[in-house]
């Protein structure tokens, strides 16, 4: 079996290692959504990861309900991202944008006005906005005319993805965001083609798939799910049907990488997880499989061990250890991170992590 450190092909994206860093909102953009010199710094220091996913990236302004967090709708994101991108490929890194529509997850303080989704249900809890957390509004159903600027939208933001230098697209299809909003019946309770049977909720996915692999090719895209958690009001009654019938679809549609955000103990925000769906998808799905959710060095060579996985990603441990790779390889002890930071704005929690011989050093 393969480890953690042997090279991988996912398409096109030619990696050094299977360890990837998971995306991770960082809230360091400007309120425009444009990247920052902070932010190259950041990605840079985390470089030697075989493949860094990006924070989730808004694909257009109605999409991005996340204080702080960036874009690639326009020229200017594409500008600060392209400083991004060719600070990891001076580090000899890998990166590819993860493209976000976050559906009734959008206040209109953020979005611009009344968020849509898969159907007029209000999400759960609070949304993060400048002033402050609010409680969600109730979204509108999207219109057929909705859905089909939506996928414009994916299409343009993939494109701009490679103007800016990126390796590649992976479109965030977890953690209750619109595609997840399409996809689980817990939040989809449409009548028309886009709901109820499994084959209609794959419709939404399999055009934003189409569209983005035409405009890209399909050789640079990826996608990610989050099979077994509630998350943000989103599940689904049936996973493994939904999952299974998934992975024949990504067959089909020739999606060369999945990353699975598939809990194995609750997690931070204390969702229990079901059964997972990863060995069935495995026994379908012939691409490659990247697991994620909360693993440390032992428990990600266990999970490689099993066949089931190709890589791990690793989501709060890049955070505050940005050489994981290295720690992971000589089997250091795992720097903790300062959750107060994550979502702070400046360098404190940020790039004033060291590395491991900056520590020994110190």
């Amino acid at each position: 079996m393969p480890t953690l450190f042997d090279p991988i092909e996912l398409g096109a994206l030619k990696l050094a290692n299977r360890i990837a860093m998971a995306p991770l909102t960082r809230a360091r953009s400007n309120r425009e959504g444009v990247p920052t010199a902070l932010m190259a710094e950041y990605y840079a220091q985390r470089a030697s990861a075989g493949l860094i996913i990006s924070e989730a990236t808004g694909i257009s302004r109605e999409g991005l309900g996340w204080p702080n967090a960036p874009g690639l709708w326009n020229d200017a994101q594409v500008a600060g991202w392209r400083i991004v991108t060719d600070a990891v490929h001076r580090a000899g890194g890998r990166i590819v944008a993860q493209l976000w529509h976050m559906g009734r997850l959008v206040h209109p303080d953020l979005g611009g006005g009344q968020p849509v989704s898969s159907s007029a249900i209000t999400a759960p809890d609070f949304a993060h906005t400048y002033q402050g957390k609010k409680p969600y509004v109730e979204p509108r159903s999207a219109t057929h005319a909705d859905i089909r600027r939506i996928v414009g939208d994916y299409a343009t933001a993939a494109r701009n993805a490679l103007a800016a230098g990126f390796n590649g697209i992976q479109i965030h299809g977890a953690n209750g965001y619109l595609v997840d909003q399409f996809l689980r019946d817990g939040a989809n309770i449409r009548t028309d083609g886009y709901g109820g049977p499994i084959e209609n909720r794959l419709r939404l996915v399999t055009e934003v798939l189409e569209a983005v692999g035409g405009a890209i090719g399909m050789d640079r895209v990826g996608i990610r799910f989050s099979p077994n958690i509630y998350s943000q009001g989103v599940e689904d009654s049936d996973p493994l049907s939904l999952f299974t019938a998934l992975a024949v679809r990504l067959e089909e549609l020739k999606v060369p990488w999945i990353e699975l955000r598939e809990a194995h103990q609750p997690t931070s925000a204390g969702a229990i997880p079901t059964a997972p769906v990863s060995p069935a998808m495995r026994k379908i799905y012939p691409g490659k499989i990247l697991l994620n959710s909360d693993y440390d060095g032992p428990s990600a060579a266990e999970r490689m061990a099993e066949g089931i996985a190709d890589g791990i990603s690793f989501g709060r441990p890049f955070i505050s250890n940005p050489d994981l790779v290295h720690r992971l390889a000589v089997g250091a002890r795992l720097a903790p991170g300062d959750t107060d930071s994550f979502y702070a704005g400046g360098p404190a929690g940020y790039v004033d992590y060291p590395s491991l011989a900056e520590a020994k050093a110190a």
